[in-house]
């Protein structure tokens, strides 16, 4: 299946705690069906020092979620739509459903 979220992407979250939030997608993994989110999901960890530099501490930072539960934002609206793939002069490109404009 087609990547329909990529990296960089800007994608708003659907479902869980932080719907209708949104933000750059960091990180996909599509063996998983998981993608990181900055910003979003954000997790608590206990780390403990490591000398000499980091002192350890509670440190937050984005968890992984699953890609069910984000949508890209097309660039012209602003909006969250779901994704077409189409051949262009040979080339597959990610379409939104919503305007029809390029994505990449």
């Amino acid at each position: 299946m087609p990547a329909r979220i990529k990296t960089g992407d800007e994608v708003m979250c659907i479902a869980g705690k932080d719907k209708g939030r949104t933000g750059t997608v960091l990180e996909v993994s599509p063996k998983d069906e998981r993608v990181l989110v900055e910003g979003l999901n954000m997790v608590k960890r206990h780390t403990k020092a490591r000398p000499p530099d980091d002192p350890g501490g509670i440190i937050e930072k984005p968890a992984p979620m699953h890609i069910s539960n984000v949508m890209p934002i097309d660039p012209t609206d602003k909006k969250p739509c779901r994704v077409r793939i189409e051949d262009k002069d040979g080339e597959r490109i990610r379409v939104s459903a919503r305007t029809g404009k390029a994505l990449d």
